[in-house]
């Protein structure tokens, strides 16, 4: 599978996109859509380099969800895991709950285990809060965007 248009708006909606290299709120040097290998300070790309980064990008973190997971995935559920790995990584999702109960079949119980994961830090934070509500929204396949209006 790959990321659908849903997708990857969710994505690029969430990470932003900063041509210049940043420091996250963890501290890690970011660019682009939320790209952080191989940047440094200083770092500065076009907006073009941005979206060739995430293009290129995004088959890796599609092949964690898809070597990971063990049940047939609709589209938007795809879509909601690979944003969600994409932002929390590939250790985070393998030796997560959302994982094991996504992978026995208690597909109910995947929103709320994705929403746990709102923290940077040790501590909450909003955006995060509303990223992870917002794949929750699409993993069951109702409309993030909706959720954003009414919240903002």
């Amino acid at each position: 599978m790959q990321l659908d248009k849903a997708g990857i708006e969710l994505l690029k909606h969430f990470e932003g996109c900063e041509l210049k290299a940043y420091q996250d709120s963890v501290g890690v040097w970011t660019i682009g859509y939320g790209h952080t290998k191989g940047v440094t300070e200083g770092l500065e790309i076009t907006q073009a380099e941005a979206e060739k980064m995430l293009v290129d990008e995004l088959p890796e973190y599609q092949s964690y969800v898809e070597n990971k997971c063990n049940i047939l995935l609709q589209q938007h559920q795809f879509d909601a895991l690979v944003c969600w790995t994409y932002n929390l990584g590939p250790t985070n999702l393998a030796s997560s709950t959302m994982l094991k109960v996504l992978n026995d079949g208690k597909l109910d119980e995947v929103p709320f285990q994705m929403k746990r994961w709102d923290k940077a830090g040790g501590k909450p934070l909003l955006g995060l809060t509303r990223r992870r509500n917002a794949e929750a929204l699409l993993f069951k396949g109702e409309n993030w965007k909706d959720y954003l209006e009414v919240e903002a």
